[in-house]
């Protein structure tokens, strides 16, 4: 009887296989992660001028080549959908865009560590890497999170995907600390630390 072990195709499928890298490509890597990192927290900035201000963005961008691909903001209050994160919309509009269920050969940018929900998205659709700028526990700070890390959720995951970050934390988090930012938490109607409500019997 055949197992596991013994179909190297399979095994080497299930393993994590990552190019060598040089210093001089880290550094490459580490440039372009900021650059696009800074790009997305300006596009997302725009919101804080409107009535509508969320401190998170979500950009996909090219592997190999870095070009964007489609980007989008955290639409939950606006679309009244509990499952409208930047990083959901992000995979959804460019799926679309591409006419396909998968984004491998793709990476995604995140002003946000992905909450569970966002990360497994990452995961169903093939992302090579996410990278991402503040940390939960920065968000937690403000609004209410879900305490898994991106990493462990795809650590436990059939599926591959590179997860780094923080990249540019304190930049990002100039997004949940700006003043209209600060005035929208407030007004959430689910605030953080909202006590919940007794249900009678």
């Amino acid at each position: 009887m055949n197992t596991v072990l013994d179909c190297p195709w399979l095994w080497r499928s299930r393993q994590q296989v990552r190019p060598l890298t040089t210093s001089a490509n880290k550094n490459k890597d580490k440039d372009e992660d900021e650059k696009h990192m800074r790009e997305l927290c300006r596009f997302t900035a725009r919101t804080l001028e409107t009535k509508n201000p969320v401190p998170f963005g979500a950009l996909i961008v090219s592997t190999r080549s870095g070009k964007p691909l489609i980007r989008a903001t955290n639409a939950v209050r606006r679309e009244n959908d509990p499952s409208s994160h930047a990083e959901v919309r992000t995979v959804r509009l460019a799926c679309k865009k591409l006419k396909r269920t998968t984004l491998a050969g793709f990476t995604m940018y995140s002003t946000c560590e992905p909450c569970p929900m966002c990360m497994a998205n990452a995961l169903w659709a093939r992302l090579d890497r996410v990278v991402f700028g503040a940390t939960i526990a920065d968000a937690n700070l403000h609004c209410l999170q879900i305490h898994i890390p991106a990493k462990e959720v795809a650590q436990r995951a059939d599926m591959q995907c590179v997860v780094e970050g923080p990249v540019l934390r304190e930049l990002c988090d100039t997004l949940f600390t700006h003043p209209n930012m600060q005035k929208a938490f407030r007004s959430w109607s689910a605030g953080k630390r909202s006590a919940p409500k007794k249900i009678s019997a």
